[in-house]
C-alpha cells in the first residue's frame, strides 16, 4: 500500500465484531466463514480471495488490484450506477 501512498504501518487487522457489523450497511468478508457475526437484515458479501501471506510481491499487487476493482464495482452499485 505504501506504493500507492497509503501508510498502514500503525494499522492492525481487527476481528469483525457484532458491533461493527451492526453499524455497517454491507458486510464484506474474505474467508471468515461461520466465525463472522451474522446480523439479520444486513447484506453480506463473501469475497473468496487467497491469503497473500508469503506470496511474491507480484501476486500481492495482483490481489490488491482485484480488491480495488471489487470495491469500485461495489461503490458504483451502491451509488446506483450499475
Amino acid at each position: 500500500m505504501r506504493e500507492l501512498g497509503i501508510d498502514l504501518s500503525d494499522r492492525r487487522p481487527q476481528r469483525l465484531t457484532d458491533e461493527l457489523a451492526q453499524r455497517a450497511d454491507v458486510v464484506v468478508t474474505m474467508g471468515c466463514g461461520d466465525a463472522c457475526p451474522y446480523i439479520p437484515g444486513k447484506r453480506y458479501l463473501e469475497w473468496d480471495l487467497p491469503d497473500p501471506s508469503g506470496e511474491a510481491i507480484e501476486a500481492v499487487r495482483a490481489l490488491r488490484g482485484e480488491i480495488a476493482g471489487r470495491v469500485d464495482v461495489l461503490i458504483a452499485e451502491l451509488d446506483g450506477h450499475v
